[in-house]
């Protein structure tokens, strides 16, 4: 286990930290862990190991923890790995990460785990501001996940930031179990790197600074009244606890799951979670909410607003597979996606986003998307479409710049059109050659001359061949952005599933560009051409 210094520096994510963004391509990487096949490393800590596996068989992506090489002769080590594989092998809660399966491989032990998307809470709260409500809402979801562990007599005992994700949709998972215990057992044996394992000071109980291997469910609890009151905060504690500080619905909750006696705190976290979902629905809520909390609930809302920009539900067109994948980076950005079935039979798929960040280019692409699906019912066309867009764009100088794409899809003639203005990419790679090829117009971004000329790509389009959207520039430190997509692109076999490869590509763009990765989201849509099924019936002209 680390040390509580390391546990307090430790990052989640590789492409959340600069620093882990070269793990990626060490050569002691171990290829092949079980059944999985491994694509990096994602984190080094002091008695394990964490990689990014993907299933040979099924092709799950799967978190590969095993144990350091160095403590595979400590049998009390070893013991308390599997122990840790037998703790989250009794669980089953959606708030808790899953285990997939573990077992002895070349190099010692390993446990296969859920993959996670998402940052930590201690990076969420480092990063975002979060309103009373929604950091309540994180609070019940975890102190859910710990009734499950309760209920299955188990003890986190090292419940912090660090090991709460918080996952790219917003829901919460409690993970790392390394040092938890059975409630009926008591650990014998000594940590052998030298330093007791007792969990994290500043979230630990008074008891088990005192004696860790003896302590019950109230240990946990105290645990979660950190973390509640540092969520409220809206900021680390580093140990400085001011119920004061705290809404005074909220004092008499906290004060009593901080005692330091575990007799007067709460001793059932059901009693807990009652207390804490009374306070979320009364009145007193309203009145105390922190000074800050209209400026989370709007930032809170932008987020939502981005989403809605992107459907969440694609189209089901015949002859096609469609599946669409993204990394949010810090910052909000406004990005939207629009699928279109025309009478024709053809489809046509837009994409757009704002020079503008946060909620200015949110607002900015919600106006985008009403002009395009007003323009759409005139000309399907893409120049015509794309002229008159940039005209009704240059018209009002508060509409800002765009950077946007149009691929019109014509099954019926094994073809399609395409046309970009400013810094979107569509990549092409032919089931014949499995050779990507990059497809880019040299075209103003949209907004910025109302008498710009546009041209487009005319390319034919067969069966088995895929096409890959993406808008993302990195920076000069990384790998070079068009070497990147032909190499990853080449990796996947020709007839993999669009999700798999996109999800595969997402994942290795998420390590080679960490730093972009920070503020600018990555989006990446791909599309596969299927032999169409015979259908008489012609489609109806509908928006998405």
């Amino acid at each position: 286990m680390a040390t509580a210094d390391e546990f307090q520096k430790r990052k989640t994510l590789p492409w959340q930290s600069k620093e882990l963004s070269n793990f990626c391509v060490p050569s002691d990487i171990p290829k092949i862990i079980g059944p999985y096949k491994i694509e990096c490393l994602l984190e080094k800590g002091g008695m394990s190991i964490l990689y990014l596996g993907v299933h040979q068989t099924t092709g799950d992506v799967t978190t590969i923890k095993v144990l350091s090489p160095k403590f595979i002769s400590h049998p009390e080590v070893v013991q308390r790995f599997l122990k840790e594989a037998e703790i989250i092998a009794m669980t089953d809660h959606p708030n808790i990460v899953k285990l997939y399966g573990h077992g002895e491989w070349e190099g010692g032990l390993y446990i296969a785990m859920e993959f996670i998307q998402g940052k930590s809470l201690r990076q969420t709260l480092l990063q975002w501001p979060i309103s009373l409500k929604r950091a309540l809402e994180i609070v019940i979801n975890i102190a859910y996940a710990l009734c499950h562990l309760h209920t299955h007599g188990v003890i986190h005992r090292d419940l912090k930031p660090e090991n709460v994700l918080i996952t790219e949709n917003g829901g919460v998972k409690v993970i790392d179990f390394g040092i938890a215990q059975l409630l009926t057992e008591k650990s014998s044996g000594g940590d052998p790197s030298g330093q007791k394992i007792i969990g994290t000071p500043i979230y630990m109980s008074p008891e088990q600074r005192d004696n860790p291997e003896s302590v019950s469910y109230p240990s946990d609890i105290y645990s979660l009244g950190i973390i509640t009151y540092e969520l409220v905060l809206g900021r680390l504690s580093h140990g400085m606890i001011h119920i004061a500080l705290m809404p005074k619905g909220l004092q008499k909750i906290l004060s009593k799951a901080l005692q330091p006696r575990p007799q007067d705190r709460y001793h059932d976290v059901v009693d807990f979670i009652s207390d804490i979902t009374a306070y979320l629905n009364s009145t007193n809520l309203e009145k105390e909410k922190k000074a800050g909390d209209q400026l989370s609930e709007i930032s809170e809302n932008l987020c939502n607003i981005q989403d809605i920009l992107i459907p969440s539900t694609l189209p089901e067109w015949p002859g096609l597979e469609i599946y669409f994948g993204s990394a949010k980076g810090v910052n909000i950005f406004g990005i939207y996606y629009d699928f279109f079935q025309f009478a024709d039979g053809s489809y046509g798929i837009v994409m757009g986003e704002s020079s503008a960040n946060g909620a200015e280019g949110v607002i900015c692409v919600a106006m985008l998307r009403g002009m395009v699906q007003t323009l759409t019912q005139r000309t399907q066309k893409p120049i015509e479409l794309i002229e008159a867009l940039n005209k009704l764009i240059t018209s009002d100088k508060k509409n800002g710049v765009f950077t946007f794409s149009y691929l019109l899809i014509k099954p019926k003639e094994n073809s399609f059109e395409y046309i970009s203005c400013g810094q979107n990419n569509l990549w092409i790679t032919p089931i014949a050659t499995n050779i990507p090829q990059k497809l880019s117009v040299d075209n103003v971004a949209l907004g910025i001359d109302k008498d710009a000329k546009f041209s487009k790509i005319d390319s034919s389009w067969t069966v088995g061949d895929s096409l890959l959207h993406t808008s993302f520039a990195a920076t000069d430190q990384e790998e070079n952005l068009d070497e990147f997509f032909v190499r990853v692109l080449q990796e996947n076999e020709p007839n993999q599933s669009v999700k798999k490869k996109v999800d595969s590509i997402l994942r290795k763009a998420k390590n080679a560009f960490a730093t972009s990765l920070q503020s600018k989201p990555l989006s990446l849509l791909g599309l596969l051409r299927l032999q169409e099924k015979k259908d008489d019936s012609p489609p109806d002209q509908s928006a998405s």
